[in-house]
């Protein structure tokens, strides 16, 4: 593709009775009159609540990728997966988990078929969806799955305007995390970061590697789980080429802020500079796979669902990533 921007992106609207929908609207809305095409994926009338709401003279319009969408439409694919009486603003449904699924399933299938460019997944809730009794560790996982991908072939890479940090390991039991870690996942989720930045626009891509341990160890001092891990992993990627620092202590290399892309081994190691930094800013792209596919760094926020305060600034920045990305 050599357009500046991407031609269509799906959004799927994430936990119905989050605040999903809600920031999945107010961003179509704001790019109504800009060169990037929105196909919002959900039910009809969850759509429509949050239409009427926003921007009464707008209208919700079928997608038709053969004709040119009218400047006052809003284009969507409708996926009935939430019985009305079950839209509760606020609440967990395991109905509302399944309709979240089932909503991603719509946008990503439509990236597969070559319809649109890239796909977003608006805030979901992790336990709607258990609820519901579906596997689910986060949208990586389920990427894997739609994609027929192996799931730790899928990583998390969080973006926001001040730090890249790439996830060795997600949504589980830390002592799993730390027992599944391997040099093979650590290169395998490194590669995939470093090829991921640089679709973002960074030529050449340093890397810094976070240890396990506090100060990766010191040389075996608070255990030696970095000599067998994180070190040979380090040297493989070297070896391949890779311009990567580390192990080290995340808080030694975070307070540096060399590098342009760094690697978690785990899930809060990554998570929580990037929401101290950037509570609402912060885009989450999962990586590894075929599709450009992207959620934000924020929850669902059942506390202000439906209020009509949701802010759409993660959204609309993760849009203009995404954009980007996929003219590439």
């Amino acid at each position: 593709m050599t357009a500046s921007v991407a031609k269509y992106i799906a959004v799927a609207i994430g936990e119905p009775n989050g605040i999903g929908p809600e920031i999945a609207v107010k961003a179509a809305i704001a790019l109504q009159s800009s060169n990037m095409s929105l196909v919002l994926a959900g039910d009809q009338f969850v759509l429509e609540h949050y239409l009427r709401r926003n921007s009464p003279q707008s209208r919700l319009a079928a997608f038709n990728p053969r004709v040119a969408r009218p400047p006052q439409d809003i284009w969507f694919v409708d996926v009935p997966a939430l019985p009305a009486c079950e839209f509760l603003p606020g609440q967990t449904r395991a109905s509302a988990g399944a309709a979240t699924v089932a909503y991603v399933q719509a946008a990503v299938e439509l990236a597969k078929q070559g319809i649109v460019d890239a796909v977003i997944g608006c805030p979901h809730s992790e336990s709607s969806i258990h609820l519901a009794g579906i596997e689910f560790s986060g949208y990586p996982g389920l990427i894997a799955q739609l994609m027929r991908a192996p799931a730790d072939h899928v990583f998390l890479l969080l973006v926001s305007p001040q730090l890249r940090i790439g996830h060795v390991t997600l949504h589980e039991r830390l002592h799993n995390a730390l027992a599944r870690l391997t040099p093979e996942l650590v290169v395998g989720a490194a590669v995939a970061v470093i090829e991921a930045t640089r679709r973002l626009g960074v030529a050449q891509p340093q890397l810094g590697v976070f240890g396990i341990n506090p100060h990766a160890g010191e040389d075996g001092l608070f255990g030696d789980d970095d000599q067998h891990i994180t070190v040979p992993a380090v040297a493989r990627l070297r070896a391949m080429g890779y311009n990567v620092d580390g192990p080290a202590g995340a808080d030694v290399m975070l307070s540096q802020r060399r590098h342009d892309v760094y690697l978690a081994m785990y899930h809060d190691q990554g998570h929580i500079p990037i929401k101290l930094l950037s509570p609402l800013t912060a885009s989450a792209l999962s990586v590894g796979t075929g599709v450009i596919f992207s959620s934000v760094g924020h929850g669902c926020a059942f506390d202000i669902a439906g209020r009509g305060v949701a802010d759409p600034a993660a959204t609309l920045r993760t849009i203009k990533m995404l954009a980007g990305l996929a003219a590439q």
